[in-house]
């Protein structure tokens, strides 16, 4: 293994990490192909500047991270699918983040660097620690254990359900992998799909709120299979991605996102 759990009372501090995560978003995962679709791109959606400071994430020692054109350009399993978030937290209390980096989700799960690297690159942090995988409208995931890296890297694969991860039922296991649960078009890190504050409402509401086959384009968050239109009824559509995640049996029950 490239990574071995340590207790938190071993934290050493590292000069550099280099970070190589894998990890599945629900919502552009095609079933039977193992591969994330990747509409926003070819749509030409995807911000060249990362969205997560704009929007309220919280950024420990970096930000504004923008990517290199070329990867826009790439085709196949390496295509890029959206801008995803990293956190490494605190082995001792896991809310606490150290250290974030944007990096591009690809098809086939890599998240690569802005600057097309294949590893995201952490400057000097204690270690070991937790590392969390984030999205804009899917509940992010972290590991069970704190990590500390061999050699300066480490590997974290959300996508393998033998990679322990913290809290219950942390992600959507199915086909063999594991992925982040779509959904969270309000982004309060709750799937609702009735009562207050629910995440239907929000995708409602972006279509104008009436007519519910009408149907907005755009790089939004309330575009829970990141298609690049945000869609309320028929084929494609963002809402059944919320039931789905709920237990799509009954409406009221709710998914927290299971991050400390």
């Amino acid at each position: 293994s490239d990574h071995l759990p340590i207790t938190a009372d071993l934290a050493l501090p590292m000069a550099g990490m280099d970070l190589v995560v894998r990890a599945f978003l629900d919502g552009p995962f095609v079933p039977g192909t193992g591969l994330m679709h990747d509409s926003l791109r070819t749509r030409t959606l995807i911000p060249t500047a990362e969205p997560y400071t704009g929007i309220g994430f919280e950024r420990a020692g970096s930000g504004g991270e923008t990517l290199e054109v070329p990867l826009l350009s790439l085709n196949g399993p390496d295509a890029i699918v959206d801008w995803v978030l990293v956190e490494l937290r605190s082995a001792a209390d896991p809310t606490v983040v150290l250290a974030t980096a944007a990096g591009l989700v690809q098809r086939d799960g890599d998240v690569v660097a802005a600057d097309a690297s294949p590893a995201l690159h952490f400057p000097s942090i204690p270690t070991p620690v937790h590392v969390a995988v984030r999205h804009r409208n899917h509940l992010g995931m972290m590991t069970a254990a704190p990590l500390a890296p061999l050699s300066g890297t480490m590997t974290v694969d959300f996508t393998d359900p033998a990679t322990e991860l913290y809290g219950t039922e942390p992600g959507v296991i199915s086909n063999g992998t594991v992925r982040l649960w779509a959904g969270n078009a309000l982004r309060d890190g709750v799937l609702r799909y009735a009562g207050l504050d629910n995440d239907r409402d929000r995708v409602l509401t972006r279509i104008g709120g009436v007519v519910p086959t009408n149907v907005v384009d755009g790089y939004l968050e309330e575009d829970l299979n990141c298609d690049g239109s945000v869609k309320y009824s028929g084929a494609g559509n963002d809402r059944d991605l919320i039931l789905f995640g709920i237990g799509g049996s009954v409406p009221t029950s709710t998914r927290a996102e299971q991050l400390p």
